[in-house]
């Protein structure tokens, strides 16, 4: 699983710092996560194919979220862009993409999916045999949702001793690796879990920004392998989280605390600080796997 930060900090872009967007690759899967101003500069940059770009999730309609979404759209136009997009978001995306799209005559010459979403609680969006993605409710100024990707159980171990043992013929060892009982060369079915072993363990991969402390979010993240979270202010500002529907590095640090997750990345800084790395120290009085995410910065996680 891979992770590539495009931009992470908050409000306006700037020469040095960019508004939200990531990529996820997750089991063959290119997912693009927001898509704030300049989001496709970043993708040249950091060399990211954008042919491999099928889906795109947007947590909210604010600007610096998604104001990146139309000029990817018709980049991918101009470009020759034969497969089909699908786009996810709340509702009124459509509405402000297709508006857009139909000022400039600019139509698609791809099929232009768009998902809207209105639920409040935890949905599933996107499902193929390999990878399930969620809906993760968050609390902020306006509708916004984060996002739970989940790899899927892979193929089970053989546990070669006990095969050879149990005489099962090599032509049921697919069957095997997919989880069914088979019938030996004795005529006797054979328990899966008697001749297999679970495979390689599935990751998980939670993205929640923008939002207020929410301790509602915890069932639907528990155990997650990573964690993004906003941290747009330090202890200092917390004065300013709740009505801006914002939250601190301690707040966020807290959240990862609770949900008992693997590692917590911290992002959509605001601009009013001079360095990051009082975010980490902040949050990690709290939690200790934390990291920065920044600008083009790549994490890796198996």
């Amino acid at each position: 699983m891979k992770l590539t930060i495009l931009g992470c900090y908050s409000a306006t872009p700037r020469e040095l710092t960019n508004p939200t967007s990531q990529v996820i690759e997750i089991k063959n899967h290119m997912f693009l996560i927001d898509c704030g101003e300049g989001t496709q500069v970043q993708l040249r940059k950091h060399k990211v194919k954008f042919n491999r770009i099928k889906h795109i999730f947007i947590s909210h309609l604010h600007g610096d979220h998604f104001f990146g979404l139309a000029g990817l759209i018709s980049t991918f136009r101009l470009l020759t862009r034969e497969a089909d997009l699908h786009v996810y978001g709340p509702k009124g995306i459509k509405e402000v993409i297709t508006l857009q799209m139909k000022l400039a005559d600019s139509w698609t010459n791809y099929q232009l999916i768009f998902h809207e979403l209105t639920s409040t609680e935890s949905e599933l969006i996107f499902e193929d045999d390999e990878v399930e993605v969620y809906t993760i409710p968050l609390h902020h100024r306006v509708y916004t949702n984060g996002f739970l990707f989940k790899e899927k159980e892979g193929e089970r171990k053989l546990k070669i001793e006990a095969v050879l043992k149990n005489n099962i013929d090599t032509a049921y060892y697919r069957k095997l690796k997919q989880g069914f009982d088979v019938v030996n060369e004795d005529g006797k079915l054979i328990s899966n879990k008697l001749v297999t072993k679970s495979g390689k363990k599935p990751l998980s991969y939670a993205f929640c920004s923008d939002t207020a402390y929410k301790e509602d979010i915890v069932p639907i993240i528990k155990n997650v392998n990573v964690l993004y979270h906003e941290s747009t202010f330090l202890e200092q500002h917390e004065r300013l989280a709740e009505p801006t529907k914002h939250s601190t590095a301690k707040q966020a640090a807290t959240i990862a605390k609770q949900a008992d997750v693997g590692t917590l990345i911290l992002g959509h800084y605001s601009t009013r600080y001079d360095s990051l790395k009082y975010f980490k120290t902040e949050a990690q009085t709290i939690f200790k796997n934390v990291e920065l995410a920044e600008d083009g910065k790549t994490f890796e996680f198996n």
